[in-house]
């Protein structure tokens, strides 16, 4: 079972993830990260592409992420998944639903462009990340706001979707975070 996280970039899902893994007992998937470290993995037949990809605030195909998703669920031997970042298009949404696992719902973390923006170059001070830098932040604001917002509509539909607002500090986001979870739960039970 999985639950989608989506949000621009610097919108706050890793930081809300954390609070989430802690709390509830998820195992946390960024593809970011997933992607980040495949890259760096000596002999990756897929670092270059992905090294190209993120450079360019491109979305690397869909069929490299799914497979490091897959394997990362597969070799984590849990069962409940937070899922940061993917999917970011219709057809990866659709196609990771058919081919791993259908999501429980989506979690949107909604933020201003500009509150993004100052968070993300905040970021890119220490980071040391090749997309955190103004040229492939904007280019990941118009993939995000291109690609993204069907992926949401999709969701929203099937009475899927969840949003926060991200604009307060994060143990503010946080509380409203916790509380749709906690809700989640006992419904659950």
């Amino acid at each position: 079972m999985f639950w989608i996280i989506i949000g621009g970039p610097g919108a706050g899902k890793g930081t809300q993830c954390a609070n989430l893994v802690r709390d509830f007992g998820f195992v946390h998937l960024s593809a970011g990260d997933l992607l980040r470290e495949e890259q760096q993995r000596p002999g990756s037949q897929y670092g270059e592409l992905i090294k190209t990809y993120i450079r360019e605030g491109k979305i690397v195909p869909m069929e490299v992420t799914i497979a490091l998703l897959e394997n990362a669920m597969l070799a984590s031997g849990q069962k409940r998944f937070l899922i940061d970042g993917f999917p970011r298009k219709m057809d990866q949404a659709l196609k990771f639903e058919e081919q791993v696992v259908p999501s429980k719902f989506t979690l949107y973390f909604e933020c201003p462009e500009e509150v993004m923006l100052k968070r993300l170059m905040k970021r890119g001070e220490t980071s040391g990340r090749a997309d955190d830098n103004i040229e492939s932040i904007t280019k990941r604001f118009r993939v995000f706001t291109e690609t993204s917002y069907p992926v949401i509509e999709h969701y929203k539909k099937d009475g899927k979707v969840h949003t926060v607002s991200c604009i307060d500090a994060p143990d503010a986001v946080y509380a409203n975070v916790k509380n749709i979870f906690t809700n989640l739960f006992k419904d659950q039970k």
